[in-house]
């Protein structure tokens, strides 16, 4: 079993950055592939970025390559996403989800993932 806890959400003006944490409990937190998806309202849950067990590998969705990045730290079991160049259309509830299936193409999918936080708010006002 393994419980995440998101933090680090709050209102940021656009061109301002935010740096997300998931702090995970749990023995088994290193050998999880960690991932971050959002939700805006009225939308979809959609993936943002996955991290391997070891850091080594990420996955991105394109529009947020080179903006977002997505790191761990396997000794504190934490998983961050530092969000910098935000827009106003990365409003919305971000998510930490761990999933025990290796990082691979299907690491976009939600049905992937097996634990789930409760999510932190991002508001981007412009």
């Amino acid at each position: 079993q393994v419980q995440l806890v998101e933090s680090g959400g709050g209102l940021v003006q656009a061109g301002g950055s935010l740096r997300l944490s998931c702090a995970a409990s749990g023995r088994t937190f290193s050998t999880y592939t960690m991932a971050w998806f959002r939700q805006a309202p009225g939308k979809e849950r959609e993936f943002v970025a996955a991290i391997n067990w070891s850091g080594v590998r990420t996955y991105y969705v394109d529009s947020m390559k080179g903006r977002f990045t997505i790191s761990r730290d396997n000794a504190k079991n934490t998983v961050s996403l530092r969000m910098n160049s935000l827009k106003p259309e990365d409003t919305a509830n971000y998510y930490c989800a761990a999933s025990s299936r290796p990082l691979s193409g299907s690491s976009w999918y939600e049905s992937e993932y097996d634990y789930w936080g409760q999510g932190t708010q991002v508001t981007v006002s412009s």
